[in-house]
């Protein structure tokens, strides 16, 4: 779950979503095999969760001719039924059917969707558990387990709606930033906090 808040880009991230893929199967504490984080902001794709950028760095690691593993698809599709997908937060329903398309071995989430609800953020509030209830027709069944490290976890999501949390270690709150909502426009104070990066 650690490897996973490693993932983000930095420690202030605001949609602070990051996910890892690990192969247990590699013995010890396993193999990290991918990472992902959010990146909506960064390429105007909204469903770029970070359990789905994950997902796609590892059917391009998989898949690349010049990899480690130089898998073609097909053998890509059947090696996500050995692997496990760790993230932050539980998966949103999108991110939750990818998961159980994938056929993920096991799946492991940190801070739920009814914490992050309560925190501020606005949430599809259908719960993991009940994507994989809808999905038992599936050939393959995946393992969860929730609320893993969500001591950790939740400090990455309860400072953007919240002017009085704590923010995450390495950072401090900034003034509110402002923004123009075209170039001749008045600027208009922005509506989420922002947290910057402490050197």
């Amino acid at each position: 779950m650690r490897q996973a808040n490693l993932a983000l880009p930095n420690p202030c991230p605001f949609a602070a979503f990051g996910a890892v893929v690990v192969n247990h199967t590699a013995g010890g504490l396993g193999e990290l095999v991918c990472t992902g984080a959010n990146n909506n902001q960064g390429s105007g794709n909204p469903t770029l969760h970070g359990e789905m950028v994950a997902i796609n760095n590892c059917s391009a690691i998989f898949t690349d001719p010049q990899g480690r593993y130089n898998m073609t698809p097909a053998d890509a599709l059947l090696a996500f039924g050995d692997l496990t997908l760790y993230t932050n937060a539980e998966s949103c329903p999108m991110c939750a059917s990818a998961i159980r398309w994938a056929g993920f071995k096991e799946y492991v989430y940190g801070t739920s969707i009814d914490a992050l609800v309560d925190m501020g953020w606005g949430q599809i509030t259908v719960s993991s558990k009940e994507i994989f209830n809808q999905s038992s027709s599936l050939s393959s069944e995946t393992g969860f387990l929730g609320g893993v490290l969500m001591n950790e976890t939740d400090g990455f999501f309860s400072w953007q709606f919240r002017p009085n949390a704590t923010c995450p270690q390495g950072c401090s709150r900034a003034r509110a930033a402002v923004v123009r909502l075209h170039e001749d426009a008045e600027p208009v104070p922005r509506v989420q906090p922002r947290l910057v990066r402490q050197e």
